[in-house]
């Protein structure tokens, strides 16, 4: 009898395109940092107001090292030191923490802090504040934590801009989210412009750097790709953004968390596929996921960079120390 193994099936090609910049923005890396730091000198049990960034990998690789998430300062006992997350609190949240003699550490992004002051400074000049965002987001409820109720309006839609009637017009101003669909942000402030031409626009752009690099990334690549893979979490501001990029552009798009939740279906009929990851998605997933279509493809894999990020954030005060 022939017993001659029988040949390995031969395994179709796919080519990997993938984006950079992608996955970690320099805000990230500085919250994360923050927690791993505040866990070596304060040893665990470290507390953790909100998920520190949205990936579960990264709550769940923290968790191990001794963190804890809550949602709520009122579940962090006496004495505990707590980390804000990165996505930034409403005022009564680091004021709640010093009445209580709290330890906390402030891991909000720089950038959303920047936006905090220029609505504070807004407000405290007369204006009204417009702000473009996703209503329920953290970074949201954390910007109009910063001023008085009623000082800010909230728009998702250009629908929402048509349907504004503010009791001052001419006294406006508008500030966006940082982790927004940069046409789509266009697209509202075009709205805004043109509705309320005295309206006041931020010094610079609100939408972070580590946003606006991912989206163009995922349009360079895009029109090469039959379909593209989104790694990042349902929760992800960033990253659900990445997947409508990707989506306009005409292609197949898909968000999932890890390799592991990749319906293989989705690749039938791609020869090409476009991977990212959301800003708080670290370079592991993409890895994972590469080496999970080698067991069934013939990869081969290329990089389209469109830009080089070289950005970093000073950490706290009394961490330094310690990195």
């Amino acid at each position: 009898p022939d017993t001659a193994p029988a040949a390995a099936p031969q395994r179709r090609p796919l080519e990997l395109l993938i984006a950079a910049p992608r996955g970690f923005c320099a805000g990230v890396d500085r919250a994360i940092r923050i927690v791993e730091l505040a866990i070596e000198k304060h040893g665990a049990p470290v507390f953790v107001r909100h998920e520190i960034v949205h990936n579960k990998f990264v709550v769940d690789s923290l968790k191990a090292k001794g963190a804890v998430f809550v949602e709520e300062l009122d579940e962090v006992p006496d004495g505990a030191p707590v980390v804000f997350s990165a996505h930034g609190v409403p005022k009564s949240v680091p004021a709640e923490a010093q009445n209580r003699g709290l330890d906390y550490l402030d891991a909000t992004c720089p950038l959303v802090s920047k936006v905090h002051r220029q609505a504070e400074r807004l407000v405290a000049s007369g204006r009204h504040i417009v702000f473009i965002g996703h209503a329920g987001h953290p970074e949201v409820i954390g910007t109009f934590g910063q001023v008085p109720e009623g000082a800010m309006s909230l728009v998702e839609t250009v629908e929402d801009v048509e349907a504004m009637n503010p009791a001052d017009p001419d006294n406006l101003a508008f500030l966006t989210q940082t982790t927004l669909s940069v046409d789509d942000t266009a697209a509202m402030v075009a709205a805004l412009q043109r509705r309320f031409p005295s309206i006041q626009a931020p010094h610079g752009e609100d939408i972070c750097y580590a946003t606006s690099n991912r989206q163009a990334a995922v349009k360079a690549i895009a029109d090469a790709c039959d379909a593209v893979l989104v790694i990042g979490a349902p929760n992800s501001s960033n990253s659900l953004r990445l997947v409508e990029v990707a989506e306009r552009q005409g292609v197949r798009a898909a968000l999932i968390q890890r390799a592991t939740d990749l319906d293989w279906a989705f690749l039938d009929g791609v020869g090409t596929l476009g991977i990212t990851a959301g800003a708080s998605a670290p370079e592991l997933l993409v890895r994972e996921l590469v080496d999970r279509l080698s067991t069934r493809f013939d990869v081969t894999e290329r990089e389209e960079e469109t830009t080089r990020e070289t950005i970093s954030f000073k950490l706290p005060r009394g961490l330094e120390a310690a990195a």
